[in-house]
Parts: C-alpha cells; structure tokens; sequence
C-alpha cells in the first residue's frame, strides 16, 4: 500500500522560510512521480511542484518559481520541499502525493492544474504571518 506522511509546517514570517518533508513507504520509489499541493479552505487544490523521481526532472507552478526548491533522497525514500521567501498567501495546507510514472509530461501537467494525482498524504498545515 502506498503511504506518505508530511512534516516539517508550521507558522513562520513573511520572508522566512520553512522546509517540508514527505517519506514515502510501499512502493518502488524510482518509479513514481511525486509532487506537492496544496490547499485554502474554500479553495481549490493547487499543483505547485512535481518530480518524477526517475530522471530527477522537477517542475513547478509559476506561483512558486523561484522561491519553493524540490528535492529528493532516494535512499531515505523522502522528498522535501524548501520553500524561501514566504509570503501571506502562501498560508495552505500542504499535501504530497504519488503517482506511477505514465510519461515525461505528467509533471508538466500537475503544476498547471491538468491533472492530479493518485495517493495524497494527510496533510501539513503551514502559517506564513505579515
């Protein structure tokens, strides 16, 4: 069974930065994508990064571009998400998920809104005050 658990949220600062990590347990981790969310109660869900673990390649939302890094460490199965120069708007739960690696375009798809997702973690919930 494909599992992944979030941590590492919390309240920060504007312009402060925090990093999230996610372990992933029950599956073939070279063989999947990964990628972050995130959520605003009463809003949609938003793709804002996306790894295929494979090859490394990572893409992310323009919303995040330039301030959130993705990462992996394939021993530990885990992938982080640094996230730098936080801002109000930033405030959301944030979720990883997982799904089996189907093309080179699945990532690209996932940070412009295209397509989810399969196995989604619970969730950590991260405070950026002004």
């Amino acid at each position: 069974e494909v599992q992944l658990v979030e941590s590492g949220g919390g309240l920060v600062q504007a312009g402060g930065s925090l990093r999230l990590s996610c372990l992933g347990s029950g599956f073939t981790f070279d063989n999947y994508v990964i990628g972050w969310f995130r959520q605003v109660p009463g809003q949609a869900r938003e793709g804002i990064a996306c790894t295929s673990i494979g090859d490394g390649i990572t893409h992310y939302a323009d919303s995040v571009k330039g301030r959130f890094t993705a990462s992996s460490d394939n021993a530990k199965t885990t992938v982080y998400l640094q996230m730098s120069s936080l801002k109000p708007e930033d405030t959301a739960v944030y979720y990883c998920a997982a799904s089996v690696f189907r093309s080179g375009t699945q990532c690209w798809t996932v940070v412009r809104g295209l397509r989810s997702l399969e196995v989604f973690g619970q969730g950590t919930a991260v405070t950026v005050s002004s």
